[in-house]
């Protein structure tokens, strides 16, 4: 029996892998933050700067800034989940936060987990777009932006990402963090408000981003199979 092969030391997984997963991470923190419409900002900023961290691996501009919108998935709006969960999060439920908070933590983890799967697939695909060159300098201000947002959300649409989110969920549901947001937000008689970031949280996210590219190299036959759909769809919208 051919005994499977190990996974490569940190220093030989390609290093824009560790600042994908990085900035997966950052995103899928960011439905933790409880002021309005602050999470969705943050969420904005962190899916931009993955985009232009890419464009500057590959020695593209960091501009149009419409460019790297599009290619963020800016113009799209949180999941489903996010939204309702920001809207339980703004309510006085006091007298049955005991039936609830289990429910309320369900959902604050798979909006995490949702919100980190998007951040992860589509800026894996936007590296495997710009390793291939589907996007050159002079086409930041036509319409191949659009086209490979497009072709990546198509690609994501057609694989079942499970294998991928449960690992998501094993790491936010473990999260010391997380679990220190649900603490304040279920169990505190006031309004949690803004909060000071705590001395070790850099430190969980640099040890979650270490478990998720473990993660992502035990799924790599999935990725490969997710480019090829992608590559499937741009060749399409550029014959279209």
């Amino acid at each position: 029996m051919t005994e499977p092969k190990p996974r490569p030391p940190e220093n030989e997984l390609p290093p824009v892998l560790g600042r994908v997963a990085f900035l997966a991470v950052v995103s899928g923190l960011t439905p933790l933050i409880p002021v309005p419409f602050l999470d969705d900002y943050a969420l904005r900023q962190a899916r931009e700067s993955m985009v232009l961290t890419l464009l500057s691996e590959h020695g593209l501009p960091k501009k149009p800034a419409r460019a790297v919108e599009l290619l963020a998935g800016s113009h799209v709006g949180r999941t489903a989940g996010g939204r309702l969960l920001g809207s339980l999060k703004g309510l006085a439920l006091f007298p049955v936060r005991k039936v609830f908070r289990k429910v309320f933590f369900v959902l604050w983890v798979k909006d995490c987990v949702d919100v980190a799967s998007q951040a992860l697939h589509h800026g894996y695909l936007l590296n495997h777009a710009l390793e291939r060159g589907d996007l050159k300098a002079d086409e930041l201000e036509g319409p191949q932006p659009e086209k490979i947002h497009d072709a990546i959300v198509a690609a994501c649409a057609e694989l079942d990402p499970r294998p991928v989110n449960q690992a998501l969920r094993r790491l936010f549901a473990g999260s010391r963090l997380l679990m220190a947001e649900a603490t304040r937000a279920f169990f505190s008689d006031q309004s949690p408000g803004p909060r000071t970031p705590s001395p070790d949280e850099s430190a969980e996210v640099k040890t979650l981003t270490e478990r998720l590219i473990a993660a992502l190299w035990e799924e790599r036959g999935y990725f490969v199979t997710l480019q090829q759909h992608y590559d499937t769809h741009l060749k399409a919208r550029r014959a279209a």
